[in-house]
């Protein structure tokens, strides 16, 4: 009686172990469809991810570059100081996206075009992504909103 209870609890836990092996792979391979990895311009510039691959790329919208078509077609570049790479988007811009502003845009590269399905602006004057913040860093062109003009930021305008 007592080697059939100890078999018993060994198949409980060799089933709990299988069956938890296997939720792992699910929840993995479920998130793996739901991750997109962020990249700066310069990264994209220094090794372009194939053409298949969703990923999201974030900097500053180049000033001069904005350019909304006659449909809802815009194109612009995004930019880190070190690199810039052109974005197509069709859709309905963010309220508060423009030139020199943050932006986060998911999509994917097509012929050397990051043709983006969905660009993300700030939701206040001062507000910038951490990864885009930490890129423009990286390339020492960032400037902190909340800084006075004596600290070389913004002076607490809002650039709009």
């Amino acid at each position: 009686m007592r080697g059939l209870k100890k078999k018993r609890r060994i198949q409980i836990i060799a089933i709990a172990a299988v069956a938890l092996t296997i939720a792992t792979i699910m929840i993995g391979t479920a998130m793996r469809d739901g991750i997109n990895f962020f990249r700066s311009p310069s990264e994209v510039a220094e090794a372009p991810p194939p053409e298949s691959e969703v990923f999201r790329i974030g900097g500053l919208v180049e000033e001069g570059t904005l350019v909304r078509g006659e449909s809802e077609t815009t194109t612009f570049m995004v930019t880190d100081g070190g690199a810039s790479i052109p974005v197509s988007y069709t859709g309905v811009l963010p309220d508060l996206f423009g030139e020199n502003e943050g932006t986060v845009a998911l999509g994917s590269m097509q012929n050397g075009v990051f043709m983006a399905t969905e660009v993300l602006a700030r939701h206040d004057e001062t507000y910038m992504p951490k990864e885009v913040v930490d890129a423009l860093k990286e390339q020492g062109v960032y400037k902190d909103p909340n800084a006075t003009d004596a600290d070389g930021g913004y002076g607490g305008a809002s650039g709009s």
